[in-house]
């Protein structure tokens, strides 16, 4: 109340005399006061001295280790319509089971036997490629038959030119003799001649003679004749030579010719045959993606494409599987502040969300409920949400992760960094100053965790 009235209250009345001023104004009522606020200053400054463990926290989720565990969904490669599901959701499938059969939607894969008529026509294209093989093989032969034969009728000719270049070299002798005899009986003749005009001999001497000349002349004119004809003999022994060459050349080059045809039919069948080849594999291929399989051992999630007789095209997703077995892992984001701090192999307290846990976020040796976590990696850009994505795994020196935790699940982090006393980290938190810059040398961050 306020002593505004000029007759106060406290001269005219005696407040001692009341309960309530005895126990306000007893003076062993400050004396106890002021020994709780004097133990509570002790206490507080004894306080300020303990020590206090800095700490980065971060929200997160849990997930896998490895990208090959982490729930995904499966997707046909081909489009189909959905014709039986074999699967319900929330059932466990191992790797290679069915999950669900489609069928084709396009016109040109309608064909029920379309493999085995691909592959039928794939064989008839091998054996015609087998075929123009065979071809060329037996246009080698041909060719190695007419090379031969073309050396024998080459040699045949060869031996009648020279036998022919024999005979004109026996005909010209056979001429020169000619052409002595024709002198000899000349001169015999003209001999017989002068006897006769001198009467020294028979007229029938002197005919004998002539007859005799004219007998030598015949005979060489008769030589020069069939020397002649040697000689023709030799150049049509030639020519024989050069239309054996042509023949056989002719016939080489198209029996080359076809071979050389055969070859490329063949070459040509072969590729044919490797095209069909192909569309038999992919044919066969295609057949079996028509039953959609689980690509590991896991729990069916959800169908995305519920219902029979639903299209879709490729690579539209079906239904979601998680995998079974996995190696559980925490993603934690920090601010870009507080990177520097993070270090591969450091050791971070994780809290799982639906897990009960107390927490000292500044004493982690008495918290209750978090459980160990190492760094694996840590990402080299800034994610969307402005962080840095910050990858856990479960600290094997620590006590196992609860096995009833889901990828998906939220998480809170701490990364330990190092101990400082509480007016220290009062007096930064104050101020704003990040934690003390935290460099783990030669193992102190993991000795630091076990402390």
């Amino acid at each position: 109340m306020l002593n505004i009235s000029k007759n106060p209250l406290n001269k005219t009345v005696d407040l001692s005399t009341y309960n309530s001023s005895k126990r306000v104004f007893d003076k062993y009522y400050y004396k106890y006061f002021n020994r709780f606020l004097g133990a509570f200053a002790i206490v507080g400054l004894i306080i300020l001295f303990l020590p206090w463990t800095q700490n980065i926290t971060g929200r997160g989720n849990v997930t896998t280790l490895t990208p090959g565990q982490r729930p995904q969904t499966i997707q046909s490669q081909i489009p189909g319509r959905i014709e039986k599901w074999f699967v319900n959701e929330g059932d466990y499938v191992k790797k290679g089971d069915t999950i669900m059969q489609i069928s084709e939607v396009k016109s040109e894969y309608f064909d029920p036997n379309l493999v085995e008529r691909t592959a039928q026509q794939r064989d008839a294209k091998a054996f015609s490629a087998k075929s123009y093989e065979e071809k060329a093989r037996s246009e080698d032969v041909r060719i190695v038959a007419l090379l031969n034969e073309r050396k024998l009728k080459l040699e045949q000719a060869q031996n009648k030119l020279l036998q022919a270049k024999y005979k004109v070299e026996a005909d010209s002798i056979d001429l020169e003799a000619a052409k002595t005899n024709l002198r000899i009986a000349q001169t015999k003749y003209n001999r017989a001649d002068t006897l006769y005009q001198d009467g020294f001999t028979a007229l029938k001497n002197v005919e004998d003679a002539r007859l005799k000349l004219q007998e030598t002349q015949a005979k060489l004119v008769s030589q020069k004749n069939k020397l002649l004809e040697s000689k023709t003999e030799v150049i049509n022994a030639r020519l024989e030579i050069n239309r054996v060459t042509q023949e056989f050349a002719d016939k080489i080059s198209k029996a080359q010719s076809e071979k050389f045809s055969a070859k490329s039919n063949q070459f040509s069948t072969e590729a044919e045959v490797q095209k069909l080849e192909n569309q038999y594999s992919n044919y066969k291929i295609r057949n079996s993606l028509l039953h959609v399989t689980a690509p590991y051992d896991g729990f069916i999630n959800k169908a995305l494409r519920g219902g029979v007789g639903v299209t879709f095209k490729e690579g539209e997703e079906l239904v979601g599987i998680i995998p079974d077995n996995v190696d559980l892992a925490v993603e934690t984001f920090v601010e870009p502040i507080d990177l520097p701090l993070i270090h591969k192999g450091e050791k971070v307290r994780v809290q799982f969300d639906g897990w009960p846990a107390i927490v000292f976020s500044g004493w982690p040796n008495v918290s209750y409920g978090t459980y160990g976590a190492e760094v694996v990696a840590v990402e080299r850009f800034i994610s969307a949400n402005g962080k840095f994505r910050v990858l856990l795994k479960p600290d094997p020196e620590d006590h196992p992760w609860p096995k009833d935790v889901r990828a998906g699940s939220g998480a809170f982090t701490m990364a330990l960094l190092d101990d400082v006393p509480i007016w220290f980290e009062l007096w930064r938190q104050l101020n704003g100053f990040p934690p003390n810059y935290y460099q783990p040398q030669d193992g102190s961050a993991s000795t630091k965790a076990k402390k």
